[in-house]
């Protein structure tokens, strides 16, 4: 394992590694060690995925991991945009299906559903889902802005009251999707998702964070040396949260 620095910022753990493989070979061990020590104290258990470039390394190395019960857990994803067709590529849901979901045994795997009539009403619908399975664990990135799923500074509350909800996305963000090869153009970005809200992300026992690329480094440096922990970089709430580690490699982390 080529952990090449750590240190904390915060209470938030921070490691470095030798490159992207590394980096996400590592999250997966340690998402699988915890996901092992949460099924030795309870029946099943909750987690959050994030559908991202940057989760590629992570998710299959955490598929190929043999020692995880994929039976014993309950996936659901983090964000969705709202207007895309259910087959749509570019669906998170979609993603996460490719890479993970549709590779393992998960007890059950719970999507947002991005061409709901009533964006409104499928927040309501998933926040019942979450609500009935508190989540114990989340997997997830930093955007280019700083944000945490798809709250994005304007929209980003740490004392949200909603579990999900209707968010704008900011410009900065819907450009990210290009860059990423997501989309061909800006056009081509929805302009509103479905989001879990800030708090919803927080509050599970456990939090992995993996940023790699060079487009997150200023994100990563704004992460852990942001004078205020504020909406103005959502992300800077990791350093508040009790376990959370974030996970670099040299592009990401070459601000620090």
């Amino acid at each position: 394992m080529s952990l090449t620095r750590e240190f904390k910022a915060g209470k938030l753990n921070v490691k470095i590694y030798s490159n992207r493989e590394e980096m996400g070979k590592a999250a997966a061990r340690d998402a699988a060690a915890a996901i092992n020590a949460l099924l030795s104290e309870k029946s099943e258990i909750n987690i959050i995925f994030a559908a991202a470039p940057s989760q590629n390394e992570f998710l299959a190395a955490l598929a190929a991991d043999k020692s995880v019960d994929f039976t014993k857990i309950n996936a659901f994803h983090m964000d969705e945009y709202i207007g895309l067709s259910k087959d749509a590529p570019q669906g998170f849901g979609n993603f996460l299906r490719d890479r993970l979901f549709g590779l393992v045994p998960f007890k059950s795997v719970n999507y947002l559903n991005p061409s709901a009539d009533n964006p409104e009403a499928e927040c309501e619908r998933y926040s019942k889902l979450l609500s009935d399975n508190p989540p114990d664990m989340v997997c997830m990135g930093i955007g280019e802005n700083g944000h945490i799923a798809f709250n994005d500074p304007p929209v980003a509350d740490f004392n949200d009251k909603k579990l999900v909800k209707v968010v704008e996305l900011e410009l900065v963000c819907r450009n990210q999707q290009v860059n990423d090869g997501c989309f061909a153009s800006i056009d081509e970005v929805p302009t509103h998702a479905l989001s879990l809200t800030v708090p919803t992300l927080m509050k599970p026992k456990y939090v992995l964070c993996m940023v790699p690329a060079a487009t997150k480094a200023q994100a990563v440096y704004n992460t852990i040396n942001s004078p205020e922990i504020s909406e103005k970089c959502p992300a800077t709430i990791l350093r508040t949260h009790d376990n959370a580690t974030l996970y670099l490699e040299p592009d990401s982390a070459k601000l620090l």
